[in-house]
């Protein structure tokens, strides 16, 4: 049987488990179909179910409940809305809509979920007889191998509604499509013969000068007032990427200029520097009454060299600004170690100390948590490495502690301080580095010291009128609010085609600086999946990491098809995209 393409196989046997009555995520689904895996059969399928046990309602009931703190047996809407579209695997407003209007476990704006939790159990128990029935009818099934295209209906194609694929980077996917010279046999999945209806996009586009004449150099407003607040943007195991989230406060109207690009952080001689040639923008939303309710007012699109930026007018009043990178540059790589750095080490006095290279570390961590640049920790910037870190927070009373410890100005740990506290974590292990190396991880480090899976980037805004202040607010993944106001962008800004066949279907393509967005607009009242094919793209990299994919798309719904940027900047590069409809 054929093989399909590594995304649709692995989405196949999340289908086939939760018809099994299991609710796997990724990464549950990431364990069993690994970029070595080319089929699964039957016996292996069994070994999944004994391995991955359902959900009993004892175990739902304690997840709840932890939400639940005053044990009232209900969850209010507008928290399940915060909780379900921001954490995990996260899902769309809509889908989430689809729970919250259902009568038979809401009501007054709340979720009953001791009602929920039973409907889930029946559906659950259904679904396992469903599928029992249909084995003792048809034992050939025993016989299938998951993850084949033959025969495969659209059923056998789902892939979370506004949700990317993993962007966990292939062995054989560097490239979307050969370079100049080369030629291969293209790959279609077998699906791609059941294309019925389609649209095709080519964008030709120089090699890059990195340089846009429109965005206004900081130099030339040097009178106006300014604001500036750093980030990073961190990579988790399954190629999620989270980041700082800000509120930024205009007093009065005025014009402003707001830029992004990655911070240039101390540079260890031999070191590489991955991180500067990451992919930074940001998206500017007016809060109006709820912070729901957000406008999207404009983003970074101009572009200067490493910096993105944009200038126009604001009117008084707080706006969120959500950093956003494209995932193309700033994803999973394997990279073999001859062995890992060494952080610490024992004295002539038998003393620990921090290496070198350890030290070089941490201060570049110091200045990308040193979110507003003074030279010294607060409280907040602190927990916002600490969230990162450990997941937990150090509360006030911690602080004081520290205080009492460590190197402080002000309330506030000093660089010194913050060695310190490294180096008595390594005395706490009596110099085992383990719980330093869950720090460095966490933080985007790999075993050679190298910031691999992190890039820090800084934000200013210049005001003309008024002082602007922003601050630091989330640290978490990209929200729905962030997913809405990319394809807002795009279909605002980009080029419109109606699929040839399919008039409910239009793919939207925007150009910005050196980045490629395609958003997939489905105006029909049903589901339907789309075949991405870059097969003919030359010297391009997609955030989906794979030249060809399918999206499935809700109805009355938009989604980010693919970002995509070119490989080498120095060169020139073709995008080339056939969006095709799977009947």
């Amino acid at each position: 049987m054929a093989s399909s393409p590594e995304n649709n196989a692995s989405l196949s046997i999340q289908k086939v488990l939760q018809q099994a009555g299991r609710n796997p995520s990724q990464k549950t689904v990431n364990k069993y179909w690994t970029s070595q895996t080319t089929t699964l059969n039957f016996d292996d399928f069994c070994t999944i179910l004994k391995k991955e046990k359902p959900a009993t309602k004892t175990e739902l009931l304690e997840a709840f409940g932890k939400i639940d703190t005053d044990n009232t047996g209900y969850i209010l809407h507008d928290e399940l809305y915060k909780i379900l579209t921001t954490r995990g695997e996260k899902m769309t407003w809509d889908e989430v809509s689809t729970i919250t209007k259902k009568a038979d476990f809401n009501c007054s704006g709340k979720l009953d979920y001791n009602k929920f939790c039973d409907l889930y159990m029946t559906t659950s128990e259904q679904c396992c007889k469903t599928a029992r029935e249909k084995l003792e009818v048809d034992s050939r099934l025993r016989q299938q191998q998951f993850g084949s295209q033959a025969e495969t209906s659209s059923e056998g194609i789902t892939l979370p509604v506004s949700k990317p694929s993993p962007r966990v980077s292939r062995k054989t996917d560097h490239k979307l499509a050969p370079t100049k010279g080369d030629s291969r046999t293209p790959s279609r999945p077998s699906s791609a013969q059941s294309c019925k209806a389609s649209v095709s996009t080519t964008i030709s586009n120089c090699a890059s000068s990195n340089r846009n004449t429109k965005l206004i150099e900081p130099d030339t407003i040097k009178e106006w007032q300014c604001a500036q607040s750093k980030g990073c943007f961190y990579l988790e195991d399954d190629g999620e990427i989270i980041s700082h989230k800000y509120k930024l406060h205009l007093p009065q109207r005025s014009t402003v200029c707001i830029t992004i690009k990655p911070l240039n952080v101390h540079q260890v001689e031999g070191k590489s520097c991955h991180w500067l040639s990451v992919d930074t923008a940001l998206y500017i939303l007016k809060e109006n009454e709820t912070q729901e309710n957000l406008q999207l007012m404009s983003f970074t699109e101009q572009q200067n060299k490493e910096m993105f930026g944009w200038k126009g007018e604001l009117g008084s009043g707080i706006y969120w600004l959500l950093p956003f990178t494209t995932g193309c540059r700033l994803k999973k790589v394997k990279t073999q170690f001859t062995g890992e750095a060494k952080l610490v080490y024992r004295g002539e006095d038998g003393e620990l100390a921090l290496t070198k290279e350890f030290r070089a570390a941490l201060l570049d961590i110091f200045e990308t948590i040193d979110l507003d640049g003074n030279g010294l920790l607060s409280l907040e910037e602190y927990n916002f490495f600490e969230l990162r870190t450990s997941g937990e927070k150090c509360d006030e009373e911690a602080w004081a502690v520290c205080k009492e410890n460590f190197d402080m100005k002000k309330n506030e740990l000093t660089r010194q301080g913050f060695m310190d506290l490294n180096l008595m974590e390594a005395n706490d292990r009596e110099g085992d580095p383990s719980d330093l190396w869950v720090t460095l991880l966490s933080l985007g480090y790999n075993k050679a010291l190298e910031m691999t899976e992190a890039c820090p980037f800084v934000i200013d805004i210049y005001a003309e009128k008024c002082k602007p202040r922003i601050k630091a607010i989330y640290l978490e993944a990209g929200s729905w609010q962030l997913n809405r106001a990319i394809c807002k962008s795009v279909v605002n800004k980009g080029e419109a085609k109606v699929m040839d066949g399919c008039e409910n279907i239009i793919i939207y393509t925007y150009k910005a600086g050196r980045r490629i967005t395609s958003v997939i607009e489905n105006k029909s009242e049903n589901k339907v999946i789309i075949h991405v094919n870059n097969e003919q793209s030359k010297n391009c990299l997609s955030n989906r990491g794979l030249t060809v994919f399918a999206v499935e798309v809700a109805p009355k719904s938009m989604t980010v098809s693919q970002h995509v940027m070119p490989l080498n900047e120095q060169e020139e590069w073709l995008y080339n995209c056939v969006h095709s409809l799977l009947r």
